[in-house]
């Protein structure tokens, strides 16, 4: 699956269509048959897991337009395509005001769906990415914007906004590539120090003799790195920088002793000695830590102060790692690609199911950190617009797959289907198309006409364009006929490629 399908309709036949397209080319359906149930699952956190939702216009009570109307309200940026029983542009086009990104005509055909469907996830995601940047830039990154999917994540971000709402020392506990410090800024952004400073240091990129001076300042005329990696005269500190805000200390257990002892002061008495001064400088700066080792065999080592872990770790989050939450794979990868595509100027129309599954079954030692690295390379080298299991060979070899491209199936369940002539070839089953009933009399032409379409579209595996030309039509009178003929039914049949026990 690439992503999840709020379906709102109250129509039962037009649910059973949509639900079964959307199985068809790899998304999760939800269903619902009113507005108002739609407005209260997606005003939930997070959207309430949908990534786009399909709404119906005409409904009673509350129609797709007031739904609109009631999620831009609470602030819901999800991707809506609506559906409409008539061609009127001017419906169309009050739709797309009120904040609709796309619209589908009903009977709604296989490729207009799966087009609508993969552009506006794809929108979003850019979207949802370049707003999440933006936000760590500006230190406005809150909880919302992290993706937390899964039942870990959602767990450490419950703590993360109970820690938000005080003023204590947090440690943040977890494996490298894990993102502690942008969670860290989300702590800062949803907390009353939100628009203050926040600095990060990493304490562990920074040599132990060094690193007192970094965090509370110098006398005049000594050299110290910034955390860039340059060198420039430095005076003030970092936790005078932080003033009034956060300071986020990283690899806390890199400190050195010296450090550390200058450390437990600022916690106890919030105040530090100045560089050159003659009196200690009061200080009011929320200490975040971090660190992936484990503190507290660093304290029985004798290689950090008990006393100092003690204050640190008033309100400890563990951060678990990527294989810990493999929900949040899929929605982390679809964020990457919009972004790298962005970044690079590819256009990619997404990632075959082949190449998510092995990304979501692998154990990912570098969490996060690494999962980004890969779909930046793979965007990088991609030679077609999809990423496949060739575009991530080092995954691919770890899991037992030494051959990415002879891999792959031979024809990838993607979320575009392949043209007619692409198709596996196979001897189609002949049809004879019988003029006279069983009582030896002519059919009727309606009936007639019915099951030659009817054929076609099982032929052509609802390829509604190549079906329109082969019988010589336009598209649009195939559709009329489809309505016309009570058809519509065959394309659920198509897109509906369960067993019969498991479509019950």
């Amino acid at each position: 699956m690439t992503g999840t399908l709020l379906i709102v309709d109250d129509d039962p036949a037009q649910r059973q269509v949509l639900e079964a397209m959307a199985r068809r080319f790899g998304y999760e359906p939800r269903v619902l048959d009113n507005g108002e149930e739609a407005v209260a699952l997606l005003s939930q956190p997070a959207c309430g897991g949908v990534d786009a939702l399909i709404l119906d216009l005409v409904m009673p009570d509350l129609d797709g337009f007031a739904v609109m109307e009631r999620l831009r309200k609470t602030g819901t940026d999800l991707p809506i395509i609506v559906l409409t029983g008539s061609a009127s542009i001017d419906t169309a086009i009050s739709a797309m005001k009120n904040g609709a990104a796309d619209f589908m005509e009903k009977p709604v055909a296989p490729e207009r769906f799966q087009v609508c469907v993969r552009n506006a996830l794809k929108s979003a995601a850019l979207a949802g990415e370049v707003r999440r940047v933006h936000r760590r830039k500006t230190g406005t990154l809150t909880f919302d914007d992290l993706t937390a999917q899964s039942e870990a994540m959602k767990a450490a971000v419950a703590l993360g906004r109970r820690a938000a709402a005080a003023h204590i020392p947090v440690l943040l506990e977890g494996e490298t590539g894990v993102g502690k410090e942008v969670f860290a800024r989300a702590l800062h952004a949803s907390g009353e120090r939100a628009g203050k400073p926040f600095v990060a240091v990493s304490c562990g990129a920074v040599p132990g003799h060094l690193i007192e001076g970094l965090l509370f300042g110098h006398e005049r005329g000594a050299i110290v790195p910034f955390d860039g990696g340059g060198a420039a005269e430095h005076q003030t500190g970092k936790v005078l920088e932080a003033q009034g805000g956060t300071l986020f200390l990283d690899e806390v257990g890199s400190l050195s002793p010296q450090a550390q002892a200058r450390l437990l002061r600022l916690l106890q008495d919030h105040e530090v000695d100045a560089a050159g001064g003659r009196k200690p400088v009061p200080v009011d700066v929320r200490v975040v830590s971090a660190t992936n080792a484990n503190l507290i065999d660093l304290v029985k080592q004798g290689r950090f102060r008990e006393d100092l872990y003690y204050r640190l770790a008033v309100f400890p989050v563990g951060l678990p790692p990527l294989r810990s939450r493999r929900a949040d794979i899929r929605p982390l990868v679809r964020a990457f690609l919009a972004r790298f595509s962005a970044e690079e100027g590819r256009v990619m129309r997404g990632i075959a199911p082949a190449a998510l599954s092995l990304l979501e079954d692998y154990a990912w030692p570098g969490n996060v950190r690494q999962l980004e690295n890969a779909v930046f390379r793979a965007v990088v080298l991609a030679t077609g617009d999809e990423l496949g299991l060739s575009e991530f060979p080092q995954i691919a070899a770890a899991r037992g797959l030494p051959d990415a491209a002879q891999a792959e199936p031979p024809v990838r369940a993607s979320v575009l289907l392949p043209p007619p002539a692409m198709l596996p070839q196979r001897a189609a089953p002949f049809h004879a198309l019988s003029l006279t009933n069983g009582a030896g009399h002519v059919r009727m032409l309606a009936d007639i006409e019915r099951e030659t379409i009817r054929h076609a579209l099982t032929h052509y595996e609802g390829q509604m364009t190549e079906v329109a030309r082969r019988l010589g039509i336009g598209r649009s009178t195939l559709y009329r006929k489809l309505k016309e003929l009570d058809l519509t039914v065959e394309l659920c049949d198509l897109a509906d490629t369960r067993p019969p026990e498991e479509a019950a």
